[in-house]
């Protein structure tokens, strides 16, 4: 390795991806609920990474002395930074929340009422939602001095209430020592905003906890109420599994989700203006260190704006753009039969994923098809998809799913999936010990031929997951084919998945253990060959993260001999562009209405420009220790068709930004026309232009 290289932290790389997110609430081109759905996005990301990154680095302080010592990076300073960098964020939030969003709501007649000052009308409603609706829940625990709780609820709202106790004589003079106590605040039962009626033409609306303040004279008589404060504790949500290649899997996974609700501290989250004495009760209520405790907004789990009634809806909201058709599939009578005859890709979400779900459907009654095989890795709530692949079940079809119980978050959802499914009859795979399954495919496979005996198949590949909810906002591409030599291979994934043990050649596809990386460096090499030779070389890779460094040292040498290197990366980024050996390295990055989900990778090949889908990431899990499908592109007209969507990406102006000098210098791209390229709208557009004119000319 050149040891001149160097690399972007990857913990404060996330950072600053979030940051994006957070500046997208900043952007007041945007429909005001828009904005405030970005602040949710950035609360919801940072919750997940505290609970599976920071708790990482945290359970890594417990390591014996010598252990700690083999570390290459020090768990401490990272941590340290991490929490500087988030209380830098809170304060730039705190400042858009209440002097930009909580104003422009107003100025449209949505008060958000943060204080006791309420209205007679409103005191009332509240004193009275309380009693009918939130009292039975609320079960106050007083902290008694030297009483050590066990644990708070992982990533659930508390209210932590100072008491001074009523005295009994007006004049006494004796001294009585404050009470604490905290109260679990029922947002999981209850709505976390309450509307309260209408005054002067103007809509209120209250967190729930507000309501619960302005009552806690009912919950404790005899107090007299000093102060309250919100606080949460963020517990490790990692579920390592012991020993993963022996004994039953699944139960191990059981048992790993359940312990998620007791896992180790990753942050105590409080409102920052608690006085420094009730933090100091907190630290030994809970057996709590210093380091634990994160200051933050008044306000806690915000992803929960998600939530936020629009008493004016439509209005203030960001109008959703009418999902697209693709002419040829919805005049085929099957789209089984169309994709027969070619190739086909949509684009997600902007064409209607009932397509996909098209495909299932016919699969799973088409009398000439005899087996399904797919993947699921995280699975709809309600899932069509799996309400197809049971119909076929039961229509004698033979079904095999593998579904992978180890998806963060998803994994208890998997697991009724999982049981579902194998209920009525298809042939679930579990997960295989010690590494995830990510790819996301599906192969239909009809009777064998009368004529030679030979079974005619189509697959279905996606960058994204088979999750018709997800696809209503991630960007991802889908991509039909009965290509025999494609389908034959990804038949080859489905039986090694069955058969874990046994060795594949792949010749198309790009699968990690087999030939992922040591096909990737090979294609890097070819382009530096053509640099050398003068001609032009050319990468172009999209993906949410790359942070493998064997990966970035490759692109170095690239940037070194003379490609030009195109990265649009949405998330983490370790590249350092710039410099001596990466300045022909472009990063940039893409937030917008859509979440930037799709991988493509793309090599110039002397003009011939091999392009591959991808399920795959460049980051060390994704190379090294999962099952990840890259998909090459042989079919002419679908690779212009994503070159085109990936140059309008490149010509983003709008909500694009360039990677600078630092992390969190994301630059304007240069717009010397002042022509203003939104990639996301202008994809659209272009869709819809191309199916116009397929219907027109009713041809490709």
């Amino acid at each position: 390795m050149n040891n001149n290289f160097t690399y972007y932290d990857r913990e404060q790389s996330w950072l600053s991806f979030n940051y994006r997110v957070l500046q997208e609430a900043m952007d007041d081109s945007l429909d005001l609920y828009e904005r405030i759905k970005f602040v949710a996005i950035y609360h919801s990301n940072l919750d997940e990474f505290y609970r599976v990154r920071v708790a990482s680095y945290r359970s890594l302080l417990s390591l014996p002395s010598e252990n700690f010592k083999k570390l290459n990076f020090e768990p401490e300073l990272i941590l340290e930074n991490i929490n500087n960098e988030v209380i830098k964020q809170y304060y730039e939030f705190e400042n858009l929340f209440t002097n930009k969003l909580l104003p422009e709501l107003e100025s449209n007649n949505i008060i958000l009422k943060q204080d006791h000052n309420l209205f007679e009308k409103h005191t009332e409603y509240a004193s009275q939602y309380f009693l009918s609706e939130i009292l039975s829940y609320l079960q106050p625990v007083l902290l008694t001095k030297g009483d050590v709780l066990s644990f708070l609820q992982d990533n659930v709202i508390y209210l932590a209430v100072k008491l001074e106790k009523k005295r009994k004589k007006k004049n006494s003079v004796n001294k009585i020592p404050p009470q604490y106590a905290i109260i679990k605040v029922p947002s999981h039962k209850l709505p976390r905003f309450i509307e309260l009626p209408k005054v002067d033409n103007k809509f209120y609306i209250i967190f729930i906890e507000d309501i619960i303040r302005n009552n806690l004279n009912i919950l404790f008589p005899g107090y007299i109420v000093d102060s309250s404060y919100c606080i949460k504790i963020s517990r490790n949500a990692d579920i390592p599994i012991d020993d993963e290649f022996q004994g039953n899997i699944l139960e191990k996974i059981r048992k790993s989700i359940s312990k998620r609700k007791t896992g180790m501290p990753a942050r105590f989250l409080y409102d920052k203006n608690m006085p420094p004495d009730f933090i100091s009760l907190l630290k030994i209520a809970f057996n709590l260190s210093k380091k634990d405790f994160v200051p933050s907004f008044k306000y806690l789990n915000l992803h929960d704006l998600f939530e936020l009634p629009n008493p004016l809806s439509p209005k203030l909201e960001r109008v959703s753009l009418p999902k697209l058709h693709h002419y040829e599939l919805d005049i085929a009578p099957s789209i089984l039969k169309a994709v027969r005859e070619k190739e086909y890709i949509l684009h997600f979400p902007y064409h209607s994923y009932d397509y996909v779900l098209r495909f299932f459907n016919e699969a799973a009654i088409d009398p000439k098809v005899d087996e399904i095989k797919t993947t699921q890795y995280r699975v709809a709530t309600n899932s069509a998809i799996v309400s197809a692949l049971i119909s076929a079940a039961r229509n004698g079809k033979k079904v095999t799913v593998f579904i992978e119980f180890k998806a963060r978050f998803d994994e208890a959802a998997n697991i009724k999936f999982a049981e579902s499914m194998a209920a009525s009859g298809i042939h679930v795979i579990p997960s295989l010990p010690g590494l995830k399954v990510h790819a996301k495919s599906a192969l239909v496979l009809r009777r064998p031929s009368r004529k030679d005996g030979t079974r005619k198949g189509i697959a279905f590949i996606s960058t994204g997951n088979f999750n018709e909810k997800t696809a209503l906002t991630y960007a991802d591409h889908g991509f039909f084919t009965s290509d025999e030599e494609l389908v034959n291979e990804v038949d080859k994934l489905f039986y090694h998945l069955e058969n874990p043990s046994s060795e594949m050649d792949f010749y198309h596809f790009l699968v990690p253990k087999y030939n992922l990386r040591s096909e990737l460096y090979k294609k890097i090499d070819k382009e530096i060959t053509y640099a050398k030779k003068g001609l032009k070389a050319y990468i172009l890779i999209k993906v949410n993260s790359i942070e493998d460094i064997e990966m970035i040292n490759k692109l170095y040498e690239a940037s070194i001999n003379g490609v030009k290197i195109d990265l649009i990366i949405r998330g983490i980024c370790r590249i350092v562009p710039g410099e001596e050996f990466s300045k022909n390295i472009k990063v940039i990055r893409i937030v917008d209405k859509y979440l930037e989900h799709a991988r493509i990778f793309v090599f110039h090949n002397n003009g011939k420009n091999d392009l591959y889908i991808s399920s795959a990431d460049l980051m060390e899990r994704n190379l090294n220790r999962r099952i990840e499908l890259v998909t090459p592109i042989y079919n002419q007209a679908i690779k212009n068709e994503l070159l085109d969507l990936l140059e309008l990406q490149l010509k983003d102006n709008v909500k694009a930004k360039i990677l600078g000098s630092n992390l969190y210098d994301w630059k304007n791209p240069e717009n010397n026309n002042k022509q203003q390229h939104r990639s996301q709208i202008e994809i659209y557009n272009y869709l819809k232009n191309k199916n116009d004119l397929r219907k027109k000319f009713n041809k490709y």
